[in-house]
């Protein structure tokens, strides 16, 4: 495992994001990953062009950390962004399943997207492949747990709305 700074503790989940202070990004080997569950609130968003990001709050037994996420995304104007949650949470999930989580618990801004996930509401058939490929990513957790939570992600959503329109990391 690669540390931030010299010397520095390694941690159970480290983060992607790259700051002055530390000079490089640490990186975790799955294998090295004790803690199985995580919890993960997610705020994110995506160009005209499809380029989204989502930028996400990790918290493990263990250790907090934020991550960023990049994913991309057809858009359909006519899906008033939605596809946006189905590609930020599926990019997200994809990362932790890989990292070796099996329980994970996430929390998005966007209620259709929990309210589809959960049949609660129809999934539009133009988001129909989008709602698989979320599918298969979450059914890779042996334990999965999405909850609408408008207030949770707004910092972070706000972060990456600023990096999505001046194309920068916020």
């Amino acid at each position: 495992m690669r540390t931030c700074c010299p010397g520095a503790n390694s941690h159970l989940l480290d983060s992607n994001i790259c700051s002055i202070y530390n000079g490089y990004v640490t990186t975790v080997a799955a294998h090295q990953i004790s803690a199985k569950t995580i919890e993960a609130t997610l705020g994110f968003a995506a160009d005209d062009f499809g380029a989204g990001v989502a930028y996400v709050d990790l918290r493990t037994a263990q250790a907090q950390r934020l991550a960023r996420v990049d994913f991309h995304v057809k858009r359909i104007p006519a899906l008033l962004g939605h596809e946006v949650g189905y590609a930020a949470l599926t990019a997200v999930a994809k990362r932790l399943a890989d990292s070796g989580f099996q329980d994970a618990s996430f929390k998005v801004a966007d209620s259709h997207l929990v309210d589809g996930l959960e049949g609660r509401a129809e999934v539009p058939s133009a988001l129909g492949i989008a709602y698989v490929n979320l599918r298969c990513q979450l059914n890779r957790f042996r334990a999965v747990r999405i909850q609408a939570d408008e207030g949770a992600a707004e910092d972070l959503a706000a972060r990456a709305r600023a990096e999505a329109t001046l194309h920068v990391a916020a």
